[in-house]
C-alpha cells in the first residue's frame, strides 16, 4: 500500500506544479490509498460449505485534482479531474487534463476550503496490527466469528430439545452468513488556501452477521465494529446465533398503532436512511429537508438529542481531519428536541450563506448561525469502504450519538409496559419524497412482543412493516437508553452509537401471508 509520506509528497509536488499554469487561480491536491481485506462466512449445516470462504484484498490509490479556472476578462470555471493508480508529476497531468475539458460555470461556487479557526484534535490513531495484517490473521478472524455462533448454536437447550440426538442438530438448518472486513485509509490534501499537505490514516474492523434456524423460521442479526484487530472478537457470531434461537416460534401481530421499542439496528435503519439525510446542509439547499424552515426550533420530543462527532479517539467512525483538509470535530445537531446545526462541509455551507432564500429555508438568518454551519463533514466517501480519490467532498456523518438516561434494556421495557420491541428493519425508504417524511421498513429480525414491562414471545420475520413520519416518530420519544453500541448498515460510511429508543404511536402493517413467502 502507498506510504503516507509517498502520498504527502504526491499532494506538494503537485501542488507546486498546478500553481506554476497561468490559467489557474486556485487548485486543490488530493492523494487517497485504500486497502479493504474482506472474508466472507458461509456457513450452512444442511448444505456443504467451506465455513469461512472467498478471504480476498482490495486496493486502489490515485490522485485528484480540483481547479478553479479563469484569468482577466474571463469566467471563472470549476473542473474536477482524477489519475487511477499514479500518484507521479504524469498522474498529475492527466487529471488537470480531464479537469480542463470537464470545466463548467458554477456561480454558487465561492472558494476552495479554508481555515475555519478550529484546530485538529485527532492524531496517531490508526492499528499498526491492521495496517500489517497477513492473510492468515484475516483467515483466523473468520473463524473466530464463526464458530462463536456455532458454539452457541452447539450448546443451545432450545436447539437440542428440538432433535432426538445432538448429532441431528444440522437437520434444523443452521446458517450463519456475513462477512468480516477490515478497512485501511490514508490521504493527504493540499491547495492554495492550505499550501502545507494535511494527511490522516484511519484502520477499523467490522462484522456483521446474520443467523438462521431455517426449519423454524427463525433469524437473527450481530454486529461489531471497532478500531483496531485486538478488539474484535466472537462477539457478532455469537448475538446472532442467539437472536436467531430466541426467534424460534414467532407469531403474527395485527395492524394497528404501539408503543415501540426500537432495538440499536433499527435505530441506525432509521437514521441512516431517514432522519440524518434531512440533517444535511445540501438538502437544505434543495428543499428537501423535512426539517425545512425550523432551525432553531423544536423538531422532536425533549427526550432527543443528536451529536455528530468526528474526533474522538476510539469511536469506529472518527477521522483526524476532514477530505477538505479541515478537523473534525463535534457538531450537535438536536438538542433537547431542538435542531441547532446541520452536516455540511465547506462548499455547501458557502453556498448556503450566500443563497438569497437562506432565511426562508432555513427559518433564521445563516450570518447569525454560523456556527450551525460548520463545515466538519466533507468526506470523499464511496463505494462502501475508503477515501476515494476520484470522487469530490459530500457531506457525510462520523460517529452519531444519541445520549440517553433509560439504564438498560430491561429498564425501556418497563416504561413501555406492553408494545413491540423492534431489533431490526430492512428496505428502510422514505414515501412520497424526503421532504414529507413519510417512510417504510420491514421487520425482518430480532423482534418480541413486549408485555407487562418484559420482553415476550418473537415476532415473526417479515409479517410488519412500519409506516410512519420520521417527525411522528421524533416526537413520540418517550425514552432512551444510557448504554449504546456501534451499529453497521449495508454499504454506509457512518456508525452510529445507536441506544434504544421507546417511541408511542408507532403505525405497523400487518403484512398478507402470501406476501410474506414471496
Amino acid at each position: 500500500m502507498i506510504t503516507l509520506n509517498d502520498l504527502k509528497k504526491a499532494a506538494e509536488e503537485g501542488l507546486a506544479f498546478l500553481k506554476q499554469q497561468d490559467d489557474i487561480e486556485e487548485a486543490e491536491v488530493y492523494a487517497s490509498a485504500n486497502g479493504i481485506l474482506l472474508t466472507r462466512l458461509n456457513y450452512t449445516s444442511h448444505i456443504p460449505c467451506n465455513g469461512v470462504e472467498e478471504p480476498k484484498s482490495v486496493e486502489n490509490y490515485g490522485i485528484g485534482v480540483q481547479c478553479v479556472f479563469g484569468g482577466k476578462g474571463t469566467a471563472v470555471r470549476i473542473g474536477f479531474g482524477s489519475e487511477t493508480s499514479d500518484i507521479s508529476l504524469d498522474g498529475v497531468r492527466s487529471a488537470l487534463e480531464k479537469a480542463r475539458k470537464g470545466a463548467s460555470d458554477d456561480p454558487e461556487f465561492v472558494s476552495l476550503a479554508r481555515p475555519a479557526g478550529e484546530k485538529r484534535k485527532l492524531f496517531d490513531y490508526a492499528d499498526p496490527s491492521i495496517t500489517n495484517i497477513k492473510d492468515d490473521a484475516l483467515s483466523e478472524a473468520g473463524w473466530r466469528v464463526l464458530n462463536g455462533g456455532l458454539r452457541v448454536f452447539e450448546t443451545s437447550e432450545s436447539l437440542n430439545n428440538l432433535v432426538a440426538m445432538p448429532e441431528k442438530l444440522p437437520e434444523l438448518g443452521l446458517i450463519i452468513g456475513g462477512d468480516v472486513t477490515f478497512i485501511h485509509e490514508r490521504m493527504a490534501v493540499a491547495s492554495t488556501a492550505m499550501p502545507e499537505p494535511q494527511t490522516d490514516e484511519s484502520t477499523l474492523v467490522m462484522s456483521f452477521i446474520t443467523s438462521m434456524v431455517e426449519n423454524e423460521g427463525a433469524k437473527g442479526s450481530g454486529y461489531q465494529a471497532t478500531t483496531t484487530l485486538a478488539g474484535l472478537t466472537d462477539e457478532a457470531g455469537k448475538e446472532a446465533a442467539q437472536n436467531a434461537i430466541a426467534g424460534i416460534g414467532g407469531v403474527r401481530l395485527k395492524t394497528g398503532d404501539y408503543t415501540v421499542v426500537f432495538g440499536r439496528e433499527a435505530v441506525m435503519e432509521i437514521l441512516h436512511y431517514i432522519l440524518m439525510p434531512g440533517l444535511d446542509a445540501a438538502t437544505f439547499y434543495a428543499s428537501a429537508s423535512p426539517f425545512m424552515g425550523k432551525l432553531g426550533q423544536k423538531v422532536a420530543s425533549e427526550k432527543l438529542t443528536i451529536v455528530d462527532d468526528g474526533s474522538v479517539k476510539g469511536l469506529v467512525g472518527s477521522k483526524g481531519i476532514t477530505d477538505e483538509g479541515l478537523p473534525t470535530g463535534r457538531t450537535e445537531l438536536i438538542k433537547d428536541g431542538v435542531l441547532v446545526g446541520l452536516l455540511t462541509n465547506w462548499y455547501e455551507s458557502q453556498r448556503l450563506a450566500n443563497d438569497p432564500n437562506a432565511k426562508e429555508k432555513l427559518g433564521v438568518d445563516p450570518a447569525d448561525w454560523k456556527h450551525a454551519l460548520v463545515p466538519r463533514n466533507g468526506f470523499r466517501y464511496a463505494r462502501g469502504g475508503g477515501r476515494h480519490f476520484d470522487a469530490q467532498p459530500g457531506i457525510h456523518p462520523t460517529n452519531v450519538l444519541l445520549p440517553g438516561d433509560i439504564e438498560n434494556t430491561e429498564a425501556i421495557c418497563k416504561l413501555v409496559g406492553n408494545g413491540i420491541y423492534i431489533g431490526r428493519l430492512w428496505y428502510t425508504y422514505a414515501v412520497n419524497g424526503m421532504r414529507a417524511g413519510d417512510f417504510t421498513g420491514t421487520v425482518v429480525a430480532d423482534s418480541y412482543v413486549i408485555r407487562d414491562g418484559k420482553l415476550a414471545e418473537p415476532v415473526r420475520p417479515n409479517t410488519l412493516r412500519i409506516s410512519d413520519n420520521v417527525m411522528n416518530v421524533m416526537n413520540n420519544v418517550i425514552g432512551v437508553t444510557k448504554e449504546s453500541k456501534p451499529v453497521l448498515v449495508w454499504a454506509a460510511d457512518e456508525i452510529v452509537y445507536a441506544p434504544e429508543m421507546a417511541v408511542k404511536n408507532v403505525h405497523l402493517d400487518a403484512i398478507a401471508e402470501y406476501m410474506e413467502a414471496l
